[in-house]
């Protein structure tokens, strides 16, 4: 005896589950295509390529360096004050640069956004990828002052990856707050550029969230960038980890990463429209 034939409601539940899966497949493969070509645009005509990737936020740190150990007595930070400042100026290059150019993700490509049939949230996530991408390609240099300034490594170093998921979340929530907005909103753009400007220094980067004043602790506690950075220093200098810093940042990422998901949804309709 033949056993029972499957119904209708379950070819057509296993052609939805097949067809999803294709769909997902797609979208993380043009996720990747997409931004490899990020990379090769930026670089194809650069006769230093990777550098670039390292140069401002290297040149960045040495100038603060220089300010802060050789023109004033430094009060604030950890020694090696070098490496104190590149385990937090690094990755906010990835925020700075993929938050900057979310704010023009649509604008940029619009006859690709309008043409091809693949899930918008791909056009702001291969800029937090590319980005992310010459976040890792500059952690040698981060190891080579490491080393050579004699700075002491310890278990923290495993949060390292915790932190950069965390920053990953944080830059995507963002961008996808940010991207459809702009679409709408032009002055937009400039004002994310001034508030990126403000908010470096309303972090934790040449200095730690332990050296702000009483008055201003707050604001570090509101600034989901202070626990993150706080995770990446924490390899080198475990001082500067405070749990309660962290979770106070990994539950404020959450809430953007959550939001920007309901705001890209309910608006790219319109920005599709407006483009």
């Amino acid at each position: 005896m033949s056993g029972p034939r499957p119904g209708r409601g379950q070819n057509s539940c296993v052609t939805f589950s097949a067809e999803r899966r294709t769909r997902r497949s797609i979208a993380w493969s043009s996720l990747r295509l997409l931004t490899l070509r990020d990379l090769k645009v930026r670089y194809a005509t650069s006769l230093l390529g990777y550098l670039w990737s390292i140069l401002d936020p290297l040149l960045m740190s040495l100038i603060y360096w220089f300010v802060f150990t050789q023109v004033f007595d430094r009060s604030v930070g950890e020694s090696p004050y070098i490496v104190f400042l590149l385990t937090a100026m690094l990755p906010w290059v990835w925020f700075n640069g993929a938050v900057s150019d979310s704010t023009r993700a649509f604008l940029r490509d619009v006859k690709l956004v309008r043409s091809i049939a693949l899930p918008r949230w791909i056009w702001v996530g291969r800029i937090v990828c590319s980005k992310g991408i010459e976040f890792l390609l500059s952690l040698p240099v981060l190891a080579l002052f490491a080393v050579f300034s004699g700075a002491s490594v310890g278990w923290g170093l495993l949060l390292f990856p915790v932190a950069t998921v965390l920053l990953a979340a944080l830059v995507l929530g963002i961008g996808l707050l940010v991207a459809p907005l702009v679409v709408f909103f032009r002055d937009l753009e400039r004002a994310a550029k001034l508030i990126l400007r403000v908010l470096f220094y309303a972090s934790p980067v040449i200095y730690g969230a332990g050296d702000l004043p009483e008055f201003a602790r707050p604001l570090a506690w509101i600034n989901p960038l202070s626990g993150i950075f706080a995770l990446f220093r924490a390899g080198f200098f475990p001082d500067q980890l405070d749990w309660g810093l962290v979770g106070a940042s990994a539950g404020i990422t959450a809430v953007i990463l959550v939001c920007g998901i309901l705001v890209f949804r309910r608006a790219i309709g319109g920005v599709l429209k407006e483009l």
